[in-house]
């Protein structure tokens, strides 16, 4: 079979990424290899996201950019897929007419065969139907998933039924559908005999999952996924916190591979506003859970999402949310702006913000969250964290650093924090290590959103920057 070539773009969630990798097996099947060029490409798709106005102009503005390499390659197949896709449907072929493949997110089992179909006839296909629950995780495949990456992505439920004010999720994700726990475990296993040494498990609600389907709680998938052998981490996303039960909470203690680090979103820190969310719960509540999270985990590093400039949003509102944030001392926290989306019932609601109000508050926010995330990071300082190593750092790879400088690697602590260490030997040279491996590294030194250090027993000292 004579290869083709495939350049895949990626915008928004880990979810996204994982799609991606099922997208690329699936077309490896009928003759597609990857390339990171999209002018090498034979067929060209973009995973979007719509979940935030700006992921979804990043995705048009790419598309944009291919019109210009199709005039200049015919046979080129631009396919949009994704978020956007199933949001948009037919409005993508009006507004951009050179688009061969409008991908909903239910049709991802499909692609190879939609593909061959526009190879063969050249015309342009909209699949956006829903999967239905069978179809929804029957592609799944790790077959051609060989390579070495020690940290790896497993979805194990689709959908939301939450219906929060402000998301489209569960208009282009449709209802919460979970994943049979028989194959969850199958596919992890395969990606551990891969060399991954760590899943995170993904969904809209992970705290929910199975509850539709009787096939018992998330904690108890965990206590399964926890058996494997060969698995040294396990992390999961997002749990929504009107449905983190003291099961899982007691998890954290319970369960040895389960990473003492959780994503928590809260978006906001005034009940006025969550209540125009809709997220059904409360500040109080949300505290409460922090409070048993770290009295059962003391260790335990605590990241969130914050919107700023909901509808409705007073200054009161939004000192409310920096307080919350002083009181909880986040290790992190995504910010955003609030930005109508389609469906969502917020796009009706009154009373919006200004864009320079908005953009002052995000600021204000992400200043206060520096603070506290050098903070917690420089509290780590003088302990020796066990380093998952996932690669040679950023910065080695950088064409300024000098050949013969020793190779900075790369990894993450049990709670998710990086780390970059330089690994020499007595003699000055470098010692072998390998993706995948577990280190102990001492911590020397905190940066903004990073740690730096040295590996136990290393004689090297300090030389990172």
């Amino acid at each position: 079979m004579t290869p083709k070539y495939l350049y895949l773009n990626t915008i928004g969630c880990q979810m996204n990424v994982y799609d991606t990798e099922q997208m690329a097996a699936g077309l490896s099947r009928i003759g597609y290899v990857q390339t990171f060029a999209p002018e090498s490409a034979d067929l060209v798709i973009v995973n979007t996201c719509s979940v935030r106005a700006k992921a979804e102009q990043k995705a048009f503005s790419f598309l944009g950019r291919m019109a210009k390499l199709k005039r200049r390659k015919p046979h080129l197949i631009v396919g949009v897929a994704g978020c956007v896709a199933q949001q948009e449907g037919e409005k993508i072929i009006a507004r951009m007419p050179y688009v061969d493949l409008v991908l909903g997110t239910g049709a991802i089992g499909r692609l190879p065969r939609l593909v061959t179909q526009i190879e063969s006839r050249r015309r342009q296909i909209v699949d956006v139907r829903a999967a239905d629950v069978k179809e929804t995780f029957a592609h799944v495949s790790r077959s051609q998933r060989e390579d070495s990456q020690a940290s790896r992505f497993v979805t194990i439920m689709r959908g939301c039924d939450n219906y929060c004010a402000y998301c489209v999720v569960p208009y282009v994700r449709g209802p919460e559908r979970s994943r049979q726990p028989q194959s969850i475990l199958r596919e992890i296993r395969a990606l551990v005999d891969a060399g991954a040494r760590e899943v995170t498990l993904l969904g809209q609600n992970v705290n929910s999952y199975g509850k539709k389907e009787g096939w018992g709680t998330f904690t108890d998938l965990l206590a399964g996924v926890n058996e494997i052998e060969g698995l040294h981490r396990i992390r999961f996303t997002t749990s929504h916190p009107k449905d983190l039960s003291p099961e899982l909470i007691q998890g954290f203690a319970a369960l040895p591979k389960l990473c003492p680090h959780i994503h928590l979103p809260v978006q906001s820190g005034a009940n006025a506003v969550l209540k125009r969310m809709k997220r059904r719960y409360t500040r109080e509540v949300y505290l409460d859970k922090v409070h048993q999270l770290r009295d059962t985990c003391p260790e335990i590093a605590i990241t969130s999402d914050m919107i700023v400039g909901f509808p409705g949003e007073t200054d009161a509102d939004f000192e409310q949310t920096l307080d919350l944030v002083k009181t909880v001392g986040f290790d992190g926290l995504f910010a955003f702006m609030y930005s109508d989306r389609p469906h969502a019932p917020a796009r009706r609601y009154d009373r919006k913000i200004s864009e320079a109000e908005k953009s002052d508050r995000l600021q204000a926010l992400l200043d206060l969250q520096s603070h506290y995330t050098l903070k917690r990071n420089q509290t780590m300082v003088g302990s020796r964290q066990q380093v998952l190593i996932e690669g040679v750092s950023k910065r080695h790879t950088d064409d300024s650093l000098k050949p013969d400088a020793p190779r900075q690697w790369t990894g993450r602590t049990r709670t998710n924090k990086i780390v970059n260490f330089h690994q020499l030997n007595d003699s000055g040279s470098a010692d072998e290590i390998s993706i995948g491996q577990l280190v102990d590294v001492d911590i020397e030194r905190a940066l903004a959103h990073s740690l730096w250090g040295a590996r136990s027993g290393d004689s090297s000292g300090t030389r990172g920057s």
